[in-house]
């Protein structure tokens, strides 16, 4: 298998004209038939209310940091005066509120996701055409989609902390160090001020300087800057954010929302099917075991039963190929250690798997119940090493390897339009519905 980085390169022209177009479709399946389910999807119930209550000045309780909640809030301050349609408007937030309102900052945020990965990838090893694909293959995933299309909390996890990821890499360039450094302490930050395992991204980068300093790389970064900009900074942000939902919420001080919330995670135990039907421990993300149905509905049109699924899950072939491409690096990783050379460059090596790790490891000791939604963090660097092995491939020397390139592309492709109905939750009939749901256990 050929890995050696290739030679030739995307345009500059081609490069951009890439990267829009690509922005404008992800922003495209982002905001489709962005209100068709007068509803609250899944978790909707929850961070659509929260929002809402912010708004409203009511009282709550969260079982997580407020950042994503705010955020929310914001785009249905911004929209309340926005005409809407009777048939998208219900009371379900406490208000009487469009979903659009409610939905589209996540649709607009989360089309950015793709283009973030792709500059992570530019700025591992400065190729136009690993960043274009690794932007490509984020926008052909499902999960990714589906997450952006509600009032949901995951996809701000995983923006600020990818900002965090790439706001660090550009500070390993020596160019405004310091600038850079404060961003990705910044935005790290805001990342856990989302879900406390917004973590995972500050160790994924604790983890990449420990081996880079283990296999003496140049890193051109002092202790004081790591712990001034990675450390204090983060917590200081986070810390900071908590201030307009404490004066909102009087009821508990800092400390004492932190106690409540631990308290709350700790009574949620168990990671099974008697807890809830969507549970899946962390192993089984990787095979994509266990998606879940955020909507489900039927109806019956001139006497056939039609099937409305929203169903969070990735891109089969993209998921599946992930997994074996950052099995894939693991073994090169190996093959370094113990024969002191690589095929693939070390960076990429080390920052990829340091990255998977410190967002898949940590779940092996949780004991609450798991949702493979929980797996979008590692699972993006996993993406980033299918992009480089097919990035190697099209740029190949060979014919064989640019047509297995092509192939894998294609597929994916193919994969991502085959199962798109169950993503935007169009109609189906039963049979249809059965032939998208090819395993059992993704109902």
């Amino acid at each position: 298998m050929i890995f050696d980085k290739p030679s030739k390169d995307l345009s500059q022209t081609k490069y951009k004209i890439g990267m829009i177009s690509l922005f404008i479709v992800a922003l495209f399946f982002r905001f489709w038939k962005l209100s068709q389910f007068n509803s609250l999807v899944f978790d909707e119930v929850y961070y659509a209310k929260y929002a809402n209550n912010y708004l409203i000045g009511t009282d709550f309780f969260n079982s997580h940091p407020p950042l994503s909640q705010y955020i929310i809030a914001i785009g249905i301050w911004l929209s309340s005066h926005v005409p809407a349609s009777p048939d998208t408007i219900n009371n379900l937030t406490g208000s009487i509120r469009s979903t659009f309102s409610y939905r589209w900052i996540n649709a607009f945020t989360g089309s950015f996701i793709p283009i973030i990965v792709g500059a992570i990838a530019y700025q591992l090893t400065q190729r136009r055409s690993y960043s274009l694909i690794a932007t490509l293959l984020v926008v052909l995933d499902g999960l990714f989609l589906v997450e952006s299309r509600y009032a949901l909390n995951n996809i701000y996890l995983i923006l600020f902390g990818l900002l965090g990821q790439l706001y660090f890499l550009l500070a390993l360039q020596n160019y405004r160090k310091n600038l850079y450094l404060i961003l990705s302490g910044f935005f790290i930050g805001c990342s856990i001020a989302v879900k406390w395992n917004g973590l995972a991204f500050l160790l994924g980068i604790i983890l990449f300087l420990i081996l880079l300093y283990l296999f003496k790389q140049s890193i051109n970064l002092s202790l004081l800057q790591i712990i001034l900009y990675l450390l204090i900074i983060p917590v200081l942000t986070y810390s900071v954010l908590w201030i307009p939902h404490l004066i909102m919420n009087p009821q508990y001080n800092f400390l004492e929302v932190h106690q409540e919330i631990l308290g709350f995670h700790q009574k949620i135990t168990g990671n099974n099917s008697k807890i809830h039907p969507y549970c899946s421990p962390w192993y089984s993300w990787l095979v994509m075991w266990r998606p879940i149905a955020y909507f489900f509905e039927t109806k019956i049109v001139a006497d056939q039963k039609i099937i409305y699924d929203v169903h969070a899950m990735g891109n089969p072939i993209l998921w599946w190929l992930s997994t074996i491409a950052i099995g894939v690096i693991f073994i090169n990783f190996i093959e370094k250690i113990i024969k002191k050379n690589s095929t693939l460059e070390p960076l990429l090596i080390i920052y990829l798997l340091s990255n998977f790790i410190a967002n898949l490891l940590p779940w092996m000791g949780v004991s609450r119940c798991t949702f493979i939604y929980h797996y979008l963090g590692a699972y993006v660097f996993a993406i980033l090493a299918l992009a480089w092995i097919v990035d190697a491939w099209l740029y190949s020397d060979l014919l064989n390897y640019r047509i297995l390139g092509i192939i894998t592309l294609i597929l994916i492709a193919g994969a991502f339009i085959y199962w798109l109905p169950i993503y935007f939750g169009l109609p189906l009939t039963e049979k249809e519905f059965q032939w998208k749901m090819i395993f059992n256990n993704w109902i």
